[in-house]
């Protein structure tokens, strides 16, 4: 999980810096943005495949999937947005 929330805090970052870049930078920016909230999106799933086990308790195991579950649900809607941001910039700037 370490992972992924390292991946969600770069990708803020990133979105911070792309409030002074322009062109190039901004597109490059955008690019990093898209990689690392896909690659948290990644992460979770390789996480919620490490839940398959039989030594953890069902409750705590259901609990646990669910909230995973709902983190990956609110990631991939974030890379649905930031990706369309990127294909609209692209449109306006061709």
């Amino acid at each position: 999980m370490g992972d992924r929330a390292d991946r969600l805090s770069q990708s803020v970052r990133e979105i911070g810096h792309m409030g002074r870049a322009v062109g190039q930078d901004f597109v490059w920016h955008m690019s990093n943005v898209q990689t690392w909230v896909s690659a948290a999106l990644t992460d979770e799933k390789t996480c919620l495949d490490g839940f398959s086990s039989h030594l953890m308790d069902g409750n705590v195991k259901a609990a646990i999937k669910l909230r995973i579950t709902n983190v990956a649900q609110v990631t991939s809607n974030a890379l649905a947005l930031v990706t369309r941001f990127a294909s609209r910039h692209r449109a306006k700037n061709s």
